[in-house]
């Protein structure tokens, strides 16, 4: 069973940097492995999101939060970046 959260959200850095923006989230369940996955698309580049990694905190609506890493990023638009995300918590969808 695959579970889905797309819409609105914000990614908190380490340093406590707030992103707002859009996110496209799934559960996934391979091999007998529970765990979660998307991408995030920021309103706003920082050379600090750029350098983001590990132990970020994933804002939903209601007060739903999640841990996660970034895995990968690339480039869309010259404007636009997407970052690949997966989490370390229960999935907040």
């Amino acid at each position: 069973m695959t579970t889905t959260y797309s819409g609105p959200a914000k990614l908190t850095l380490v340093d406590g940097a707030c992103i707002s923006g859009m996110v496209s989230l799934s559960t996934n369940q391979r091999g007998g492995i529970n765990g979660w996955s998307g991408t995030f698309r920021p309103d706003e580049i920082t050379t600090d999101l750029r350098n983001a990694g590990e132990g970020l905190q994933l804002e939903l609506p209601y007060d739903r939060v999640g841990t996660v890493d970034v895995t990968g990023m690339r480039k869309l638009l010259a404007t636009q970046l997407l970052i690949s995300l997966t989490g370390r918590s229960p999935a907040p969808f």
